[in-house]
């Protein structure tokens, strides 16, 4: 749970409960550690990431895409995002899919990236 980005554990009586799920805020914040070495935001602000599902058993899946089919970091984007998810406690693995549908456009950039790209 969170309130104003700090996070609190759960509790009982018996004193704190060890989180066992995988926290989506975790996955989120780590996707926002990735950024395209040609580009200075991050993959999630630049609208990239289209789909994050956590499974009860911590594996992760992450639906991406690339702003383009050509993109020079095409190889390396992905590994970099399924690297990032990794290191989010309780995660037991991590698997990456790039899609292409619907395509990518400036239109999925966040008020954020679009500034610190000039880009309206």
């Amino acid at each position: 749970m969170t309130d104003g980005g700090t996070t609190h554990e759960a509790w009982s009586p018996e004193g704190p409960i060890p989180a066992t799920r995988v926290s989506e805020v975790a996955v989120l914040d780590a996707l926002k550690t990735v950024f395209d070495p040609e580009i200075p935001v991050d993959i999630y602000e630049l609208g990239l990431i289209y789909a994050v599902e956590i499974g009860d058993d911590g594996a992760v899946k992450v639906d991406m895409t690339l702003t383009t089919p050509s993109c020079p970091s095409a190889q390396e984007l992905p590994g970099m995002v399924e690297e990032a998810v990794k290191t989010v406690p309780n995660v037991t693995s991590a698997k990456v899919e790039v899609v292409w549908d619907p395509p990518w456009d400036p239109s999925r950039m966040s008020e954020d990236a679009k500034l610190a790209l000039n880009v309206y």
